[in-house]
């Protein structure tokens, strides 16, 4: 009788872990899928849009227009060293994003109009700012490498 129970008690404890486990991957990938969307809305929809298009409630107060995100690499002509037509820029995008590119609807680099939310400075432990204003940088990139259409 014992050993029945007890194999009830494995078995029941078995599915309850794999149901936990089964449930915690769920959430983390439909997590992952909203990082960069958020990144996005705090930091780029307003001008270029909920789709990417340039299209945002700020656009119509801007004299240089929002570009469309969606067609970077559709219109990405190969120019951008080590870059096939028609390919994704993403190191160029992330250029862009951290201030090495400067793209003149962006504002001056000391204060670009996302403030310094992808500015590195000097805060905290070394290197801790920096890796976590990489990791927006990156989230972000990936979100619009995400929107792309053919």
């Amino acid at each position: 009788m014992r050993a029945s129970i007890f194999q009830k008690i494995i078995i029941s404890s078995g599915l309850l872990l794999g149901f936990a486990l089964f449930a915690g991957i769920s959430n983390v990938e439909a997590e992952e899928d909203l990082i960069g969307a958020d990144e996005y809305r705090i930091s780029c929809m307003s001008c270029h849009g909920v789709g990417g298009k340039g299209d945002g409630a700020m656009a119509k107060f801007l004299t240089i227009k929002p570009t469309d995100l969606t067609s970077l690499a559709k219109n990405n002509g190969g120019q951008y060293p080590g870059i096939k037509a028609g390919t994704y820029p993403f190191l160029r995008i992330f250029q862009i994003i951290d201030g090495r590119t400067v793209v003149s609807g962006h504002g001056e680099r000391p204060m670009p109009v996302w403030g310094n939310r992808y500015q590195i400075r000097d805060l905290g432990p070394a290197g801790t700012h920096e890796r976590e204003v990489r990791a927006r940088i990156l989230e972000l990139v990936y979100y619009i490498q995400s929107i792309q259409v053919n």
